[in-house]
């Protein structure tokens, strides 16, 4: 990840992880085989920073927010290996329930369509 703009010196506290992805794989099991969606991504996102993912249509970006979220469709889809922690909170290990309370107070998606 390459930081753009922002400068001046960060305090202890400001530099401290609000998101921590460390190699997430997603796959889709399909009766064609296992489609690799997600394939070792790995990112950290400090306080005051902002994160922009870019890439080709189908290349994974929306299954990665998909993932994070924990809003994958299982069957067919299933996180299998990987970290995603939210302010040191290791979001995979939360039950749905606990999920639920932390979706759209502490971190939310805006969706394509949404309608």
């Amino acid at each position: 990840m390459e930081q753009v703009g922002g400068g001046g010196a960060r305090s202890a506290l400001d530099a401290s992880p609000i998101l921590e992805v460390d190699d997430l794989h997603t796959h889709f099991f399909t009766q064609e085989g296992v489609v690799r969606a997600v394939d070792g991504v790995s990112y950290t996102v400090n306080s005051g920073e902002t994160l922009g993912v870019v890439g080709e249509s189908g290349c994974g970006k929306s299954v990665t927010a998909l993932s994070i979220l924990r809003l994958v469709a299982n069957p067919p889809g299933r996180i299998v290996s990987g970290e995603i922690r939210l302010a040191g909170t290791n979001l995979l290990s939360l039950s749905e329930k606990e999920m639920e309370a932390i979706r759209g107070n502490d971190i939310s998606m805006i969706f394509q369509e949404p309608m």
